[in-house]
């Protein structure tokens, strides 16, 4: 999934990371199996699609400078795994917070209707960590969250969580728990991705045709997994 142009005044005008930064803007999941993959998230989110050259299974956040992330993310003693490396038209990295929750950043063009995504909100993600406040801090200084540079995301803790916001817009959440609790050695941090749909239980009984399982429902949400493992939130909440 990948985000990219904006229209003003009825004219075209790209737009870059390096205009809107710190956000995530790509997710991308990597397949044993194409056509089953297409076929099974074509018939429970109704997607359609083309070709691309990135395949890998991250969450990808908008950068405005690639390098300087990937310092701070060594600076910062996290695992960089690969890049970054040109895909045009941009740049990307594959990296690992110290946590060991995987992600990448993106910098150069985002590629669809970057105003018409953010208001129909169709996605945002979700880490879940051990350490909702650290990850942040961690993320913050990585990404330049509230940095009070133009385009940046703006932080917000609420109830032992961190919320990050696009233009007032939650994009992501990070999650640990309570704040009273000790970091949950047991948790597997991970980002999670959440798909805003019109019926969840549509969306759950596609799934079990298709070769997919449920993990957990209730009357908004259902935690599904595909026929390779990957794991998605399909729910009918929208983000405040």
């Amino acid at each position: 999934m990948s985000y990219g142009t904006t229209h003003s005044s009825g004219v075209n005008e790209t737009v870059s990371t390096g205009s809107v930064f710190g956000a995530p803007c790509w997710v991308s999941l990597s397949s044993h199996d194409m056509e089953a993959t297409q076929a099974f998230y074509g018939a429970v989110l109704g997607w359609q699609w083309r070709t691309a050259r990135l395949g890998f299974r991250f969450r990808y956040f908008a950068v405005a400078d690639a390098d300087e992330a990937v310092s701070r993310v060594r600076e910062r003693s996290a695992t960089v795994a690969v890049g970054p490396i040109s895909f045009p038209p941009g740049r990307a990295a594959l990296l690992a917070d110290r946590d060991g929750a995987r992600f990448g950043i993106w910098q150069g063009q985002l590629v669809t209707e970057w105003e018409a995504w953010r208001r129909a909100a169709p996605t945002f993600i979700t880490l879940h960590t051990r350490n909702a406040f650290d990850a942040a801090i961690f993320y913050g200084e990585v990404l330049d969250w509230s940095s009070n540079r133009p385009g940046c995301c703006e932080v917000e803790y609420a109830a032992g969580n961190v919320l990050l916001r696009s233009q007032g817009d939650v994009v992501a959440r990070i999650e640990s728990g309570s704040v009273e609790a000790s970091p949950d050695p047991a948790v597997r941090p991970h980002w999670q991705v959440h798909f805003t749909v019109a019926d969840v239980e549509a969306c759950v009984r596609a799934a079990g045709a298709h070769g997919g399982s449920v993990l957990d429902e209730s009357e908004h949400e259902a935690v599904l997994r595909d026929p390779d493992g990957a794991q998605f939130t399909v729910t009918s909440r929208r983000r405040h």
